[in-house]
């Protein structure tokens, strides 16, 4: 782009020169009020959710849970959410999660910021409309005077993937004087230059390059995110049954220290009449002593894991709430299941919807292009450059007669002789190195996957036989404290026999928990790593039908 400016020099008396200064400040607030701060940033937000939605495929899952808040909301805000009985079911903990988590805002901020960086670059092949407008004051001796120049214009750039750089631009300048003579003088150059690559990679290559590495980087970011999703959700469930299960252990804990407590008493009163040695009312006491520290132990263990998870939600941590134990009971009753997949067709799944290895794989053909560029830099470089320029006719106001019959013309060819190689030739075995790298990673990552989605499988089938096994246990040591009581009843039983059995019927109790819960986050985990996993707008989650 060539610019053309006129510096006029203007002997003005003091008043006047203020009065051009106040004018010319008037206007520059006046140019610079057009858009506010915030009408800024409602352009850029359409801008980079435009490209978000543009490059989002439904494949990813569904679009939403997207777009970034300005505003932080406050403990107060996010407390509302909360229900009045403080209860939180799993769908109201997964929606404050996907709305508040901080972790989880700083993630669409990063697709945000992502999708705006692009905007930039796609900005330098568009066209820019650019204006300039100078004033100078000087006082030398007493002489007073006031340049003034100004110009104004647009230019575009033009890439094709061949390699062919086109830019083409109108510059007009203006100027008025105001003296008590005034006069305007207006005039326009247009500019225009093409470069094609003869031999080589070419200039316009590189920058094609650089837009279509920019458009592909905000493709894999946007598949981070979902797989990030699919990610936050699994564990947000995942924490929630911990906190539940917590919960669930401190109430068996409970029941178990007060079962003790009667036994105990019992033990006590049949001591007193001579029917029992009063060793085994000291073993029973010791064993309610230790199940009393046990009891302690589980509710800190309890309190912390809530607070935590408080923490996760972005709640406040004195937040008065409870999760629904219903949702244990709603998981007992839909029970375990066996994978719908074999392994090799959970493989193929996963290898055909993961979008970490979507990411890999095209990761790996970026390298292979950026090799064949690195080898077009070697050897002769040759480009056929033809521009041009064309003005319109000196001191006249007439900008819009571009004198084309008196432009200036030319084609050239320019080359670039390989005598001095070592930059292009250590770019190009980088390259190379870079492309062994990449297929490297890419085998690796390949392998990972299918490991990880073999171990799914194996978790999910031993998870649900875990679970049935835990089941069987549980109803064996009901029936063994039962036993041991009837047994110790009728003075034939041992109060050793008992409490051992109380002890089991606990852990058996915990057992069953805590397979149910480890077979429920194994199904979501199976799903999540071969790729069907879809989060919905409320932040919960689906398999997919396809």
């Amino acid at each position: 782009m060539i610019l053309k400016k006129k510096n006029f020099m203007i002997n003005k008396s003091l008043p006047e020169s203020l009065l051009f200064f106040a004018l010319f400040f008037v206007i520059i607030g006046l140019l610079g009020g057009c858009k506010s701060p915030d009408e800024l940033v409602d352009e850029a937000d359409r801008d980079a959710y435009a490209i978000i939605e543009e490059k989002w495929d439904p494949n990813f899952g569904e679009m939403t849970n997207y777009k970034i808040n300005d505003s932080i909301a406050t403990l107060d805000e996010i407390s509302e959410l909360i229900p009045p009985s403080g209860v939180l079911s799993l769908k109201t903990a997964v929606e404050i999660a996907t709305k508040y988590s901080r972790e989880y805002q700083s993630q669409k901020e990063s697709l945000y910021t992502s999708a705006l960086s692009l905007t930039s670059t796609r900005h330098q092949y568009e066209r820019q409309w650019f204006g300039t407008f100078d004033a100078r004051y000087r006082n030398s001796a007493g002489t007073e005077s006031t340049s003034v120049s100004s110009s104004g214009g647009v230019d575009q750039a033009f890439i094709t993937a061949g390699g062919i750089l086109a830019n083409a631009g109108l510059s007009i300048d203006w100027t008025r004087f105001l003296n008590g003579d005034p006069y305007t003088t207006l005039g326009s150059v247009l500019t225009s230059s093409i470069t094609a690559p003869l031999l080589g990679r070419g200039g316009a290559k590189s920058a094609w390059e650089n837009l279509t590495q920019a458009e592909r980087n905000m493709l894999y970011r946007i598949r981070t995110f979902n797989r990030y999703r699919q990610t936050f959700v699994v564990n947000i469930i995942r924490q929630y049954y911990q906190v539940l299960q917590q919960e669930e252990s401190l109430e068996i804990t409970r029941a178990s220290y007060a079962r003790r407590l009667d036994s105990t008493r019992q033990l006590m009163m049949e001591v007193e009449v001579g029917q029992r040695a009063q060793s085994d009312a000291d073993e029973a006491r010791q064993t309610v002593l230790s199940a009393e520290n046990s009891l302690v132990s589980a509710e800190q263990r309890y309190a912390q894991t809530l607070d935590s998870f408080k923490i996760t939600l972005s709640l406040p941590i004195d937040a008065n709430i409870v999760l629904d134990p219903n949702e244990l009971t709603a998981l007992d009753n839909l029970g375990v299941s066996q994978p719908e997949y074999t392994s090799e067709d959970a493989i193929q799944l996963a290898l055909d919807r993961r979008l970490d290895l979507a990411n890999n794989r095209d990761t790996l053909v970026d390298t292979e292009r950026k090799l064949a560029l690195a080898a077009e830099g070697l050897g002769i470089q040759a480009n056929l450059v033809a521009s041009s320029n064309v003005s319109s006719p000196s001191g006249e106001t007439n900008y819009e007669r571009l004198q084309f019959h008196e432009g200036t013309y030319s084609l050239a060819l320019e080359t670039d002789l390989p005598f001095d190689q070592l930059s292009q030739r250590n770019s190009y075995r980088e390259a190379l190195i870079s492309l062994q790298q990449q297929k490297r990673n890419f085998d690796e990552d390949l392998e990972n996957i299918k490991l990880e989605v073999r171990q799914a499988y194996r978790d999910l089938i031993e998870t649900t036989q875990s679970y049935e096994i835990q089941k069987i246990s549980l109803e064996l040591a009901r029936r063994r404290v039962d036993q041991q009581r009837m047994l110790l009843e009728l003075g034939q039983g041992t109060v050793r026999l008992l409490l051992e059995s109380e002890d089991a019927l606990v852990q058996a109790q915990n057992a069953v928990t805590q397979a149910l819960i480890n077979h429920t986050l194994a199904k979501l985990s199976f799903f999540r790593d071969i790729g069907v996993l879809e989060v919905k707008p409320d932040g919960m989650w689906e398999q997919s039908k396809e």
